[in-house]
């Protein structure tokens, strides 16, 4: 295919270019009527370019194919048969797969160091999770994605599973090794679903990990604004074979979707793909080589480790992202929290990722040596500014305090009459909603499983010491809410 075209943002420039004006939505018309003091704030070429799908960017019936042919150009770049752009971010994209796999009254086999978007999928869509525990570094208190065995004895404990949902990249850059759970999979004629969020790029240079699509997963779903050059809320999912019915798939993903879904998104994500087709393993290449300077850099600050080998092992991840640039900090005195807040106030930096031990930086293709000077140049102030440092007073819980016992389905707990309970009598009750860290959005609680004392702790300590769990009825996590008594 003719990957130098990129017909949404061709439709987009052609629009402008003949001076359309429609009398539908958005009111704004183009600009026309936005506020100055927010075309100021935001651009006015970002209002231009905000137009309908249809009747806009194409006519009411879409006989151009604009978006048509750019998932068509987008499936053939990565090597899928097909995709399906979403504007709804890839919680949506999720979502639809889950459905599509095992949404008449079916179960999933799924890790449970999921986003928490895959359990919003389980309380919408009913379907019952079969819980595969991570492998936890208890030393460091990392989790590690499930192996190949891991995965099989689920199977053999599950066996009417519809299929499996793996997360991989974890949002830590850690990888699964998604060839040997796919065939696991494939042996019992299974389906799996891939959440890829963090691996848009990973189709477009070799030294990166393995792309899911390149090694038999059947639905992956990507983040193009995490790893690529997309606006926020753009994703896409990727289907190949003939375990996951296509048509199902996009039926499910309308089921979901806004039906006024936002052009300048679509247009991203094509002129992306474009991009990539034509530039990426030379923008990637360049990418890799500035993260391996950035990390030898970061190693030289006293107190800083920055995590590759203790990441990967027989018992840990099986591949890492090296543009996820991960640093203990523990050995400065000072948790992972204090530093992205002093980043934040003193040099304007912001870190997406930071627990009570950890930084992270993600780098991207766009990223150059002056944006990690600046990194490097924070670091190192911060560093020098710091004379007593105090690591976050938070109460670990062992590994297995964290396994909590299933007792109720999450849609049937989301759902049941509830009560707030003071935290510290929380323990032994059955979670009614989420209680998710965030980031990395990885819930501690499910909805329908029964509280652990060590959880309570963990997160009580953890909401003191800086933790966010922006999910919880109550942020300030002085109460849960719990399934009542007599439900």
């Amino acid at each position: 295919m003719d990957h130098s075209a990129a017909p949404v943002v061709s439709a987009v420039a052609e629009y402008r270019k003949l001076g359309r004006y429609g009398f539908t939505p958005p009111g704004h018309r183009q600009g026309r009527g936005a506020d100055e003091r927010v075309l100021s704030a935001l651009g006015r070429d970002v209002f231009a370019a905000d137009i309908l799908a249809s009747p806009g960017m194409d006519d009411r019936r879409a006989l151009g194919g604009h978006l048509a042919h750019a998932e068509e150009l987008m499936a053939d770049a990565v090597g899928a048969e097909a995709a399906f752009f979403s504007t709804c971010g890839s919680s949506l994209s999720v979502k639809a797969a889950m459905m599509a796999v095992a949404g008449h009254d079916g179960s999933l086999l799924v890790a449970r160091d999921s986003h928490k978007s895959i359990v919003a999928g389980l309380i919408f869509a009913g379907v019952s999770p079969r819980w595969i525990p991570p492998r936890w570094d208890a030393e460091r208190h990392f989790s590690h994605p499930p192996s190949p065995e891991q995965v099989e004895r689920a199977w053999r404990d599950n066996p009417d599973a519809a299929g499996a949902l793996i997360v991989s990249p974890s949002p830590y850059g850690t990888c699964a090794d998604l060839r040997g759970i796919a065939e696991v999979c494939h042996a019992r004629g299974k389906p799996l679903i891939v959440d890829e969020a963090w691996g848009a790029h990973l189709p477009f240079h070799p030294d990166l990990p393995t792309w899911a699509m390149d090694v038999g997963a059947d639905v992956c779903v990507v983040s193009v604004h995490k790893m690529g050059a997309g606006f926020e809320q753009g994703s896409v999912f990727h289907l190949q074979g003939d375990l996951v019915d296509p048509v199902r798939l996009r039926a499910c993903a309308d089921l979901l979707m806004t039906t006024s879904p936002n052009v300048l998104l679509y247009a991203a994500l094509d002129g992306w793909r474009r991009q990539m087709a034509e530039h990426g393993h030379e923008l990637l290449d360049d990418a890799l080589n500035l993260a391996r300077r950035t990390r030898a850099a970061l190693g030289e600050i006293h107190g800083f480790a920055v995590q590759h080998d203790e990441l990967l092992g027989v018992e840990a991840s099986h591949d890492l992202d090296l543009l996820q640039i991960l640093v203990d900090v523990s050995g400065t005195g000072a948790g992972g929290y204090a530093i992205a807040d002093w980043l934040r106030e003193h040099r304007y930096l912001d870190l997406g990722l930071t627990d009570h031990r950890r930084i992270l930086a993600t780098m991207s293709m766009a990223d150059d040596a002056a944006t990690t000077d600046r990194l490097l140049e924070g670091l190192a102030a911060w560093r020098a500014s710091v004379t007593d440092a105090e690591p976050p007073r938070i109460d670990l819980p062992d590994p297995s305090d964290l396994q909590l016992e299933t007792v109720m389905e999450p849609r049937l707990a989301f759902f049941a009459d509830s009560e707030p309970v003071p935290t510290e009598r929380a323990a032994g009750r059955i979670a009614a909603e989420q209680l998710t860290p965030y980031p990395p959005g990885i819930p501690a609680v499910v909805p329908g499983e029964r509280i652990s004392a060590g959880v309570v702790d963990y997160l009580r300590s953890g909401v003191a010491a800086g933790l966010n769990v922006p999910d919880a009825a109550d942020t300030g996590l002085r109460t849960i809410r719990v399934v009542a008594d007599g439900t």
